[in-house]
């Protein structure tokens, strides 16, 4: 069924005599009925390529979020000794003691290296890593430990009330929601092994203390509610380090948008290479039961490439202004609007032009290449929601190239971390413009070859025909 203003039916541009819009079977005249192999291989190739599909989207997906803890390697957490150390009383005489560097040397000896990436730095370093990203938390020990500790030794024998040194867990919401949680049980567990280990040490200087009466003194016991307070004489107080505002979906926006980008550049170049190879003639175009063909135009596969190349960035541009307004609109704390178009901007076009030039080299085969490179492998290796340190190994492979996991890092940073080069801002800028060099060069080799080898976009039918006839 054909539109009223349908073109006539020009001569084929292959010099066959058929019609554009015919559809031509093998010399011979009428149609053939399928072979049982035909049959065979129109319905199980789908039902194969859809169950292979599938498959790899379980793996991806199931694996991503199965057991975080369990896949749990090189998480990156700093470590601050602050303690200036204290003279003691031992009981035999004064001594110099420094609770922190113990507490330090236990907490590294006993943290499982293949699971966690330890930075024992100062503050200093420690605030920079934070505030770019690079580590998920931080352990602080205070400069007044030592002391604290040795109050609260001496405050358990003697009346009043006194106060527990604090460690200090400083978390990083900017670098990811989940993050948080996994800081959290990591910094329990190392804290549990520390107040068994200073408040065995503690309790052992205590009880020499009261041993050490003079003569004839009545000897002094520690209370059951003593034992209590110094079998865990540390406190600990959890705190974020510089909180997200209001607006920011608790550190979720930053992989949300960064998701609108990767779909507007691989859907973006669906519908533009469909679009236009529906207006060039070169696929059909329905629209309900209404049926449009229109002739072939005599274009190279080059220059059809880049006409659509050229489309694709111009509608970049739109995109990206849109999702800035439509941010603006939601009230989405935006402090670098410009960045953040610019950055879209290239993203949605790197990744458009990638896909078209992909299109253009397999075909329709295309789709599922694209689909499976930016979406099925993308999504699970963007450290997006789970860090890619809480997920199997070979998503950390993966992030290293995956296009999602770059654009992730590089709207994070611009959202979320001042526009900081270091905290992935460099990283995204450079690995995208990387990728669109790789698409424009793969795009133009491919079709450049194919127009050098005279496989034009012809039916090959009306070819089969022609040289039959």
């Amino acid at each position: 069924m054909t539109t009223p203003d349908q073109p006539g039916k020009p001569e084929d541009p292959a010099g066959s005599g058929n019609s554009a819009d015919s559809v031509q079977v093998p010399a011979g005249g009428g149609s053939t009925p399928r072979s049982l192999l035909g049959w065979a291989r129109m319905t199980g190739a789908p039902v194969v390529v859809l169950t292979l599909l599938t498959a790899l989207l379980g793996v991806m997906y199931l694996g991503y979020v199965a057991d975080p803890e369990e896949n749990l390697h090189d998480f990156p957490i700093a470590l601050v000794n602050q303690d200036l150390g204290d003279v003691l009383d031992t009981g035999g005489g004064q001594q110099q003691v420094n609770f922190g560097r113990q507490v330090t040397d236990g907490i590294v000896a006993a943290i499982p290296t293949d699971k966690v990436d330890l930075h024992v730095v100062g503050i200093s370093e420690a605030e920079r890593l934070l505030q770019t990203g690079q580590v998920y938390g931080a352990v602080v020990i205070p400069s007044d430990f030592s002391k604290s500790l040795g109050i609260l030794g001496i405050g358990s024998v003697v009346p009043g009330d006194i106060q527990r040194p604090i460690v200090t867990i400083e978390t990083n919401p900017r670098a990811g929601a989940y993050s948080t949680q996994v800081v959290l049980r990591i910094a329990d567990e190392m804290l549990v092994r520390v107040n068994e280990q200073v408040g065995r040490q503690l309790t052992d200087q205590v009880n020499a203390q009261l041993a050490a009466s003079p003569p004839g003194a009545q000897a002094t016991e520690l209370t059951g509610a003593a034992r209590v307070v110094l079998r865990e004489p540390i406190d600990v107080l959890v705190q974020q380090y510089h909180p997200l505002p209001n607006g920011t979906g608790q550190g979720l926006t930053a992989f949300f948008y960064a998701l609108l980008l990767l779909l507007a550049g691989v859907v973006g170049a669906m519908v533009i290479h469909t679009m236009v190879d529906a207006q060039l003639g070169f696929v059909p175009t329905e629209y309900g039961p209404w049926y449009v063909h229109y002739p072939p135009t005599p274009i190279t596969r080059f220059r059809t490439v880049l006409l659509k190349w050229g489309v694709m960035a111009v509608a970049a541009a739109i995109v990206s202004g849109v999702f800035l307004v439509t941010s603006h609109l939601l009230d989405l704390p935006l402090s670098h609007g410009l960045a953040l178009f610019l950055y879209s901007w290239l993203a949605i076009a790197a990744v458009g032009i990638t896909g078209i030039s992909m299109l253009a080299a397999i075909g329709s085969a295309g789709l599922l290449a694209n689909l499976i490179l930016f979406v099925v492998l993308g999504l699970p290796s963007s450290g997006g929601t789970v860090p890619i340190e809480a997920t199997p190994p070979y998503f950390s492979w993966l992030a290293t190239f995956e296009p999602m996991h770059q654009v992730f890092l590089a709207i994070r940073a611009i959202l979320y971390f001042d526009a900081s080069g270091p905290a992935g801002l460099t990283r995204g800028v450079w690995m995208t413009i990387l990728g669109l060099g790789i698409g424009l060069v793969f795009g133009a080799v491919v079709t450049r070859f194919y127009d050098h080898k005279g496989l034009h976009r012809k039916n090959v039918l009306n070819r089969g025909a022609a040289t039959a006839g």
